[in-house]
């Protein structure tokens, strides 16, 4: 089985065509091993696309592109990186000792490096 395997529709697909957290309309939306959650949304009459990853217990992060072409394919590149983060963080529940939370927040700010 491969790491995007695991990746499903959010909610059953049901958040599809609705209005997204950045204001444009989700076209892709998925979640894994429901602790990561991935977000695709799109205005094209305003050149406006937007990916929103999110990592429960941890973080939400969002970015901006120029164009659909850009957008999806990180959109595709994101999605390995997110399990591989979450593979590396310690649970969010109960509350991580404060060792692991220095490890994740450096862990979280690598990532958000790699992807700004």
């Amino acid at each position: 089985m491969s790491e995007d395997a695991a990746w499903q529709p959010y909610e059953g697909g049901s958040t599809l065509g609705m209005q997204g957290s950045q204001g444009g309309t989700i076209t892709w939306d998925e979640a894994y091993a429901e602790q990561l959650r991935l977000t695709l949304e799109q205005d094209e009459s305003r050149s406006f696309h937007a990916i929103t990853c999110g990592v429960s217990g941890w973080m939400v992060h969002t970015r901006f592109f120029g164009s659909a072409t850009e957008a999806i394919a990180a959109f595709e590149e994101m999605r390995p990186a997110l399990v591989e983060l979450l593979s590396k963080l310690p649970p969010s529940e109960p509350k991580p000792p404060r060792e692991a939370l220095r490890e994740g927040g450096a862990l979280l700010s690598g990532f958000i490096a790699r992807f700004p």
